[in-house]
């Protein structure tokens, strides 16, 4: 369960538009040799998590594990920029099946019928991973009155 400031958080504003913008998240976790990597993918926000879902074969299912603390970024490109931090802990799971979250944020990217249609493409019997980020530490930026540390006085 989020404390106070991490649910006053992500019930901003500014953090509900990235959430449920069609853009992709940046997914950062430690790679099996100790390095940091960070991949985009998209996501579903549920209320309470950060959901993915990612193919068997995707190279980061082979150092992300359930109960691995990972950070996940939701940033907008135009100026002001605006920025969602997040960190907690993966919870990650094989799914039987397109995971719900999945078909959810290919409708939201591509819209109802190509998102759709790009679900459809894939076997019914498929397995996919779910990885889903409860957060536990949020920051949002948005250049206009929240500004990184270093350029805030």
């Amino acid at each position: 369960m989020p404390n106070a400031d991490t649910a006053a958080l992500l019930a901003d504003p500014v953090a509900q538009e990235l959430l449920h913008a069609p853009i992709p998240a940046r997914l950062a976790y430690t790679w099996s040799d100790s390095t940091p990597r960070v991949v985009p993918i998209w996501f579903h926000w549920d209320g309470e998590e950060i959901v993915m879902g990612t193919p068997p074969r995707a190279p980061k299912l082979k150092a992300l594990k359930d109960g691995d603390r990972v950070a996940v970024t939701i940033d907008s490109t135009d100026w002001p920029y605006k920025a969602l931090l997040v960190r907690g802990v993966a919870s990650v799971t094989r799914v039987d099946g397109i995971t719900s979250e999945y078909q959810q944020s290919a409708i939201r990217y591509f819209g109802e019928e190509q998102g759709t249609a790009w679900v459809s493409q894939f076997p019914t019997d498929m397995q996919m991973w779910r990885i889903a980020v409860r957060p536990d530490e949020v920051a949002i930026l948005d250049f206009e009155s929240r500004f990184p540390s270093a350029l805030s006085a």
